[in-house]
C-alpha cells in the first residue's frame, strides 16, 4: 500500500474513502460550505473538496467520474479524466459538467468523483526517421474490426 499524505484546508472537509475493499478509486467529497450548487443543463462548475495531497513522485492522481451520478444524473468531470501531478500542493477540485437536460444539484459531502493513484512511466521522446513495422501498421479507429 502506498502512503499519500493529505491536508484538510477546511476543518469540514471529508477524507477520501473507498466504497469497498476492492475499489480502485477513492471517493472525493464536495465541500460547499452548506450551500447547494445548482447546475443548469450543459453547465460546468468547479467543486471544492477542501483537501490537498502530497502524491508521491512517480505517481499521479487520476480523477474519474463516479458511475452513479454520471449515469443517473449526468454529472461527470468536464475534462473526462483529471490529472493531479505529484508536485501539485493546492486544493483538489473537480470540474463537474452537467451532461443532462435537467437541472442538477450538488450539496455538502456528496461524493462527486473518484481518484485513482497510479504509477506512470516518464519517457524520453526520441525522434527517428522510421518506426518499426507491425501487423496493424497505420490502421486507426476501427481497423481491428467489431468482433
Amino acid at each position: 500500500m502506498v502512503k499519500v499524505n493529505f491536508k484538510k484546508l477546511n476543518e469540514n472537509a471529508k477524507v477520501p474513502t473507498y466504497g469497498s475493499p476492492y475499489s480502485a478509486g477513492a471517493d472525493l467529497y464536495a465541500l460547499t460550505n452548506g450551500e447547494t450548487i445548482t447546475f443548469q443543463p450543459n453547465e460546468t462548475k468547479i467543486i471544492h473538496t477542501g483537501i490537498a495531497m502530497e502524491i508521491p513522485e512517480g505517481y499521479a492522481g487520476l480523477i474519474y467520474a463516479r458511475s452513479g451520478i454520471a449515469n443517473k444524473r449526468g454529472l461527470a468531470p468536464s475534462n473526462k479524466v483529471g490529472v493531479v501531478d505529484s508536485d501539485y500542493r493546492g486544493e483538489i477540485m473537480v470540474s463537474l459538467h452537467n451532461h443532462s437536460d435537467k437541472v442538477q444539484e450538488i450539496s455538502d459531502f456528496e461524493r462527486i468523483a473518484q481518484m485513482v493513484i497510479t504509477p506512470f512511466l516518464k519517457v524520453d521522446y526520441t525522434e527517428v526517421e522510421e518506426l518499426t513495422d507491425t501487423e496493424r501498421g497505420e490502421g486507426g479507429f476501427g481497423s481491428t474490426g467489431k468482433k
